[in-house]
C-alpha cells in the first residue's frame, strides 16, 4: 500500500555561509517549525539570511516583539549535545539520512548518538503495540532478526512492546531508535539498558534538543521520522486507534510501502493491522515475505532514493499532496497597508478550519500566484493563526 510523495525537503548541498549555531538559532526560533525553516531558507538562500530577515517578516505580520532564538540558547544546546556524546547532523550534511531528507518537513537538525553510517543503509521500520501479546513479541523478534540477516537495518521508536522487541533482536545487524525527547533522555526508563546497547551498536537519534523530556506533542513528530527513514513500514499488532496507525499513515504520505501482519479478528490488538490489509497494505507473515515484496524495488534504494512503488489499490483514498516548493523569486511584500495582503489573510482564514485543508487546493481557490499566497501563509504561521501539518496541509491554530 503506497502513494507517491511530493519531495519538497532540503537538497543535499550545504547552506551557504551557515554554521551549526546559525542553523540551530533558526529552527529553535519561535513559531519556526521544519516546514517554515525550509521555506525561509529557500526564499532567502541560507539560514543566516533567513535569520536576519525573520524579525522584519514578523514585524510586517504585526508581531512587534518577535525575537529570534538567542545565540546563548543555541550555544547551550550545542554544549549539551557534546556532554551527551551526541553529534549534530544537519539536513545539508552528507551523512543525513537520504530518504528522510526527501520528505515534506524533514527535520532540519538531528542529534545522533552512535554510528551515523547506519542511516545511509536500507532501513525497514518494525512497529506495533506497546501492550503486545507474547505471540506479537515473538513475531517482532523473528521479523527483525530475519530482516537483519537479509542486510536491512531495523528502525522503531524505542517504545515498550513491539518496538523494544524489534530493536533487541536487530542489535547484531543494526538498528535505529528514534527518540521522542532528547537523545539523552530515555523513555520509557525500562529501556535504558537497551538504549545504551543501541548507542554502541546502532544509532539513537532525535530532532529535539538534548535534555528534552518527551511530551505528548513530540510522539507524532517522532513517528514521521521513523517512517521517513525507512523504505517500508511493517506493522505488527495495532489497535484501531493508535499511534502505530499514525505512523502507517505518515508512511503513506511519504510514499513508503506499508505492510502488516494479520491477526485474529477477535483480538483488538490486531484490528489496526487487519484494517490496513483490507485497505491495501501488503500482507506479510515473515521477513521472507517482506524481502520478496521489496525484491524488485531495492535497486533504486542504492542511490538513496525512495523505492519505486506499484500502483495503489483504488479502494485506498489518496492522502493529500503538498504545495510546491517555495521559489527563490522575491515574494509579495508583507506590508499590511492598502488592504492587499491583509485582505488575502482574511480570504485564507475564511477558507480554513481546524480540520486540515490541502494547501494546493487553497492556493488554486485563491486564484493568486503561489509566491504571493506562500508569503501570506508564512506571515499567518508566524502570527500563530495557522498551523502547517504533514502532507502539505493547513489548519487554523
Amino acid at each position: 500500500m503506497q502513494v507517491d510523495a511530493r519531495r519538497s525537503g532540503p537538497g543535499p548541498g550545504p547552506h551557504s555561509g551557515d554554521d551549526d549555531l546559525t542553523v540551530l538559532r533558526l529552527i529553535r526560533s519561535r513559531r519556526v517549525g521544519p516546514a517554515t525553516f525550509h521555506r525561509l531558507v529557500a526564499e532567502h538562500g541560507s539560514a543566516r539570511a533567513a535569520l536576519a530577515a525573520l524579525p522584519g517578516i514578523a514585524a510586517q505580520a504585526g508581531i512587534a516583539d518577535y525575537g529570534c532564538c538567542p545565540e546563548g540558547v543555541a550555544a547551550a544546546e550545542l554544549a549539551a549535545g557534546r556532554r551527551a556524546g551526541a553529534r549534530l547532523l544537519r539536513c545539508d550534511d552528507p551523512a543525513y539520512p537520504p530518504a528522510l531528507r526527501q520528505i515534506d518537513g524533514a527535520p532540519p537538525v538531528l542529534w545522533v548518538r552512535g554510528d551515523p553510517s547506519w542511516l545511509s543503509r536500507d532501513v525497514i521500520a518494525v512497529i506495533g503495540a506497546r501492550n503486545a501479546s507474547s505471540l506479537g513479541l515473538r513475531m517482532a523478534r523473528g521479523m527483525a532478526a530475519g530482516l537483519g540477516e537479509a542486510g536491512l537495518v531495523v528502525s522503531a521508536g524505542l517504545a515498550r512492546g513491539i518496538d523494544a522487541a524489534a530493536h533487541d533482536a536487530a542489535l547484531p545487524t543494526g538498528t535505529i531508535a528514534v527518540m521522542a525527547g532528547g537523545v539523552d533522555v530515555i523513555y520509557p526508563t525500562e529501556n535504558a539498558v537497551l538504549a545504551a546497547r543501541i548507542a554502541e551498536g546502532g544509532v539513537l537519534l532525535s530532532e529535539q534538543p538534548p535534555g528534552t523530556e518527551p511530551a505528548a506533542r513530540h510522539f507524532p513528530t517522532r513517528n514521521r521520522i521513523v517512517s521517513g527513514l525507512s523504505q517500508a513500514v511493517v506493522v505488527i499488532e495495532a489497535a484501531q486507534r493508535s499511534g502505530t496507525l499514525i505512523t502507517a499513515r505518515n508512511a503513506l504520505d511519504q510514499g513508503r510501502e506499508v505492510m502488516a501482519v494479520p491477526g485474529h479478528p477477535m483480538d483488538a490488538r490486531a484490528a489496526g493491522c487487519n484494517a490496513l490489509i483490507r485497505e491495501g497494505a501488503t500482507l506479510v507473515r515473515s521477513a521472507a515475505d517482506v524481502a520478496d515484496a521489496l525484491q524488485g524495488l531495492r535497486p533504486a534504494a542504492a542511490a538513496g532514493a525512495p523505492l519505486p512503488r506499484p500502483a495503489r489499490p483504488a479502494a485506498m483514498p489518496l492522502p493529500p499532496r503538498s504545495a510546491p516548493p517555495l521559489s527563490r523569486r522575491p515574494s509579495a511584500p508583507l506590508s499590511r497597508d492598502g488592504g492587499g495582503p491583509i485582505h488575502l489573510e482574511t480570504r485564507i482564514l475564511s477558507r480554513l478550519t481546524p480540520s486540515p485543508t490541502e494547501e494546493n487546493d487553497l492556493i488554486r481557490d485563491l486564484g493568486v500566484p503561489a509566491a504571493t499566497a506562500n508569503a501570506v501563509i508564512l506571515s499567518l504561521e508566524l502570527q500563530g493563526r495557522v498551523t502547517r501539518l504533514a502532507g502539505g496541509r493547513l489548519a487554523l491554530s
